[in-house]
Parts: C-alpha cells; sequence; structure tokens
C-alpha cells in the first residue's frame, strides 16, 4: 500500500495549535510557570484587597462611596485572579483586550442597572 504525505502545517505531535498564532515580542508560546512563592504572594496580596474590603465596609463616613469603592477593588481581585491563575498575562495581547472589552462591558451594565434602580441618588 501505498502512504500518503500530509501537506499541511498542523503539528505533528496530535496537540490542536493556538487559537492565535503568538509573536515573539508578546512572549511566544513559553513561557517560565510562576513559582509556588509566587502564588502565595498574589494569593496575600488578594486577602489584603479582601481585608480592605471588609474594612472599607465598616467606615461610616464612607457610606456614599460604599459601592464604588467596593466596585474597583473586586476588579482588581478578578483582574489579578484572571491574569495570574488563568495564565492571561502570558496569552497574546489578542486575548487581554477581549478580557478589558468583557470588564469594561460588565461595568457598564452593572452601572445601567443600578441607575435604573436610582441607587446613585439615595
Amino acid at each position: 500500500m501505498a502512504t500518503h504525505e500530509s501537506t499541511s502545517d498542523a503539528p505533528t505531535t496530535g496537540e490542536p495549535g493556538p487559537v492565535v498564532k503568538p509573536s515573539p515580542e508578546e512572549g511566544g508560546t513559553k513561557h517560565a510557570h510562576p513559582t509556588e512563592m509566587e502564588y502565595v504572594k498574589v494569593a496575600l496580596v488578594l486577602a489584603a484587597i479582601t481585608l480592605a474590603e471588609v474594612a472599607v465596609y465598616y467606615v461610616e463616613s464612607l457610606e456614599g462611596l460604599l459601592v464604588p469603592i467596593l466596585g474597583v477593588m473586586s476588579i482588581a481581585k478578578f483582574a489579578i485572579v484572571a491574569l495570574w491563575f488563568m495564565h492571561l498575562r502570558f496569552d497574546s495581547r489578542l486575548f487581554r483586550r477581549l478580557f478589558l472589552m468583557g470588564i469594561a462591558l460588565a461595568v457598564f451594565v452593572y452601572t445601567v442597572a443600578l441607575s435604573t434602580f436610582h441607587v446613585w441618588t439615595r
């Protein structure tokens, strides 16, 4: 039987290729995996932000600014989790841009929803 050679540029490892071929300027496809200590540092930063959120809730003079302050803190925590634990910081810029557009859209929709219930004028 004659064998048929493939002319495709698909990888021969059996693994699917990247959705977007990353360029070398963007870090390529290989990166150094964060160490356990880096994950511990990220967890400590997340714990500190959570502690600040709880503290802000109990400060009565910040009552009028409570929603914006907590919103910014939650967005910061979400971004840290996505960048570190989902390894988004190593991916293509396209994925980072899509992530930021999603965050911006979510903030916009949340602000509109709160505005329809007159949260800002109470």
